[in-house]
């Protein structure tokens, strides 16, 4: 799935992305390292990967989009 980075804390290494729809969904530190990313910047396109429905959706990866 393809979503947007909006918000990163680098101390932290959580953040959250907007999906394509716009809605907002948080990542934590795990979902971050798993994707071997060292810095994400507002606005990149990222790939992520989830686990869950609804409310208890929750991401398990983030790395960049590539082609």
């Amino acid at each position: 799935m393809q979503a947007t980075a909006y918000t990163f804390d680098p101390a932290s290494r959580s953040g959250q992305v907007l999906l394509d729809d716009g809605t907002p969904v948080p990542f934590d530190a795990p979902a971050f390292d798993a994707g071997g990313l060292r810095l994400l910047r507002p606005g990149q396109r990222v790939r992520i990967e989830t686990e869950g429905e609804g409310e208890n959706r929750r991401i398990t990866l983030v790395t960049l989009q590539t082609l």
